[in-house]
């Protein structure tokens, strides 16, 4: 294969238009405003415990994906800006929500928590199904790259924003939400206005080909995915734990592998998504398995220095850490949209999204149970799961479609 040239004009159109780009990115400013100091300002602001405002906001991602299946039969009824939009309504009612809960009263705390949690697990797989609907082939990937980078560009924007401002204490803090408030609600209406539709689902006929055929059950994808997503908790929990506890580094360190790490997906994430489109896209998939494996065992040498050269060995390695996820995150939803047949898209993504969250959820838990017991539990359970993973993207053959 060759690989795909995309025009910046092209990749705008193809990811929805001018105004859905806006959207995309006031809504990731509005985001990187606030849910990096979701638990701060639980603490701070409401006074409530550390302990009952974590089980508040574990339990709003739970429930966010607890209804991803009925986000995915709308989408199969032919929704797409209608469903992003209320992706970004229901995180309004979620600020809102927050701005009026008493101090010290958990409950309201929660419910904030899950009518956010449902917005941002709803998000992913209703942006997918747009860009799927509105772009195709290798562009459709560029373009869900595209996305991508521009969503890590306004939330790193917007938590550094929010930075800056926390020196203004709880009074700050209730601006940043009121802010983050007005911005989902710009951000919905701008994708309302796309107006976005596609055909609704129907049964499929037995003697029709795969675009109208069941949709691929795609058991080993979504198992890998579980364990693949884990590399997107590694700059933000396992290295500051790592390079925190173990390596007695400075806490210097691990933000500016987070800096790095995010100003990389903003560069690259398109770049190498294209580069990658020369390969199918279940190779590129394995492939940042491999990728992924290399840095975990990386990781697992750069800690056995010590403190000292541990810490930039850590850094170097961060970096191929890195790649891996961008090649990660430019193939695995790609891939799921070309295996899918459009009547089931909506279905096949929620399902999807549902593996990323599982992933996400649980993977905070594993790496901080894991590390306690040495470098080698942590860094080897990984290695060993994600080659595993890599292997079992390469065994299942439902890639008929994927070129």
């Amino acid at each position: 294969m060759t690989t795909t040239k995309i025009q910046s004009r092209a990749l705008v159109r193809a990811s929805g238009g001018p105004r859905y780009a806006v959207a995309l990115a006031v809504d990731a400013l509005g985001t990187g405003l606030l849910r990096p100091f979701l638990l701060l300002y639980g603490v701070t602001v409401l006074r409530l415990s550390a302990p009952a405002t974590g089980t508040a906001m574990t339990v709003g991602v739970v429930a966010g994906l607890v209804c991803m299946p009925a986000v995915g039969w709308w989408l199969d009824r032919g929704a797409r800006s209608t469903v992003v939009a209320a992706s970004m309504l229901v995180r309004v009612l979620g600020v809102a929500l927050l701005l009026a809960t008493p101090a010290g009263h958990v409950w309201p705390f929660a419910t904030a928590a899950l009518f956010l949690g449902l917005g941002n697990q709803a998000w992913p797989a209703a942006h997918a199904a747009l860009v799927a609907t509105v772009a195709h082939g290798r562009e459709r990937d560029a373009a869900l790259a595209g996305g991508r980078a521009l969503r890590n560009a306004g939330l790193g924007a917007g938590a550094l924003l929010a930075t800056a401002c926390l020196a203004g204490g709880t009074p700050a803090l209730q601006a940043l939400a009121a802010v983050t408030g007005l911005a989902y609600l710009t951000a919905a209406a701008l994708a309302w206005s796309v107006h976005l539709r596609a055909r609704p689902a129907t049964a499929p006929a037995k003697d029709k080909d795969k675009e109208d055929g069941p949709a691929p059950r795609m058991r080993a994808l979504l198992a890998a995915n579980v364990v693949y997503v884990f590399c997107l908790n590694v700059p933000e929990i396992a290295l500051p734990l790592v390079l925190v506890t173990q390596l007695h580094a400075s806490p210097v360190w691990p933000a500016a592998i987070f800096v790095a790490n995010t100003v990389l997906v903003v560069t690259l994430q398109i770049p190498v998504t294209v580069l990658m489109s020369r390969f199918s896209r279940r190779t590129a998939l394995a492939l940042a398995g491999v990728v992924l494996t290399a840095s975990y065992l990386g990781f697992l040498a750069a800690t056995s220095l010590g403190p000292g050269p541990g810490a930039p060995a850590v850094a170097i390695v961060s970096v191929v850490c890195t790649i891996g996820e961008i090649i990660y995150a430019g193939s695995a939803t790609a891939l799921v949209t070309v295996l899918t047949p459009a009547h089931a898209l909506g279905r096949a993504l929620a399902r999807f999204q549902l593996s990323t969250g599982f992933g996400l959820a649980v993977s905070p838990a594993a790496i901080t149970a894991l590390a306690p017991h040495g470098s080698a539990a942590l860094w080897g359970s990984l290695t060993a799961t994600t080659l595993l993973s890599a292997g079992a993207v390469v065994a299942e053959k439902e890639d008929a479609g994927d070129s």
